[in-house]
């Protein structure tokens, strides 16, 4: 599915500068990792969370919505099993459940998972996170 950009044919409004911002982050976190909807705010230097969530939650549907996340690592209320499978394929650290969470769903495991936006040399992406 395409971003609308333009007034398209379809009848769908122009998309908004900001949120056209917040999904090329999206689309430029790699497999495997994740950002808070905070660490996009920060890396675009406008906006806070809540912002990057409207934008997520109104036109995440083209790009990979399930590496912006929650700052505690819980999945996306709703999107759990679905989330779930993508980060399984791409291999995302996980915290699996304690027997005693609801719905035994495990948790992002945000220190090896978070990414700090920068491509390094060596072809890997190092999880530094943003906020130290």
């Amino acid at each position: 599915m395409d971003r609308v950009t333009d007034a398209s044919p379809h009848g769908f409004p122009e998309l908004p500068e900001y949120a056209e911002r917040v999904l090329t982050v999206a689309e430029t976190i790699p497999p495997g990792r994740v950002m808070t909807y905070g660490d996009v705010a920060e890396w675009l230097g406008e906006g806070g969370p809540r912002q990057v969530g409207r934008v997520m939650a109104v036109y995440g549907g083209a790009v990979p919505w399930w590496r912006v996340v929650r700052a505690d690592g819980v999945l996306l209320p709703g999107r759990e099993l679905v989330a779930l499978d993508h980060y399984r394929a791409e291999g995302t650290p996980l915290r699996e459940a304690g027997a005693a969470s609801e719905g035994h769903v495990p948790r992002i495991a945000m220190a090896r998972a978070r990414w700090d936006g920068v491509p390094r040399g060596d072809g890997v992406s190092h999880g530094d996170g943003l906020r130290g």
